[in-house]
């Protein structure tokens, strides 16, 4: 088992103000519950809601709940391969796919976008996504 050294994790302000502003139109797990249970305490006693409609949003829930468990491992997937990339990538040279930055890698960083961007000895630094040449 290798060892990741010099691998830190930074966030963006920016990406994650531009996230929340974009959940906020939609309904998320919680408030589509919360919806769910008001519905059902405050629904006519004298006319309950229709099984078929009931049903269909019991589905909905569910297919919601199972949207939320595949991101979350998605995301961790993806953090697990960028740490992989991270740890190749440490002590060796690399360079860009059109060959204009090329250098040793002193550290690595995973930015919130989950790529990882490599800071080389002379302080430059290079995003590792595909194209990036790899060398001992």
């Amino acid at each position: 088992m290798t060892t990741v050294s010099g691998v830190s994790t930074a966030t963006s302000t920016t990406s994650s103000a531009s996230t929340s502003t974009a959940t906020t139109s939609t309904v998320d797990y919680n408030q589509f519950l919360q919806l769910l249970v008001a519905q059902l305490k405050n629904q006519d006693p004298t006319e309950p809601m229709d099984s078929t409609s009931y049903l269909s949003q019991l589905a909905s829930f569910s297919q919601v709940e199972a949207q939320t468990n595949t991101n979350t491992k998605l995301d961790s997937l993806l953090t697990s391969s960028a740490l992989q990339t991270a740890d190749s990538a440490i002590g060796r040279t690399v360079t860009s796919a059109d060959g204009t930055v090329s250098g040793v890698v002193s550290s690595v960083s995973i930015v919130s976008s989950g790529s990882p961007v490599a800071t080389l000895a002379d302080g430059s630094t290079i995003t590792l996504d595909s194209g990036v040449k790899i060398s001992k």
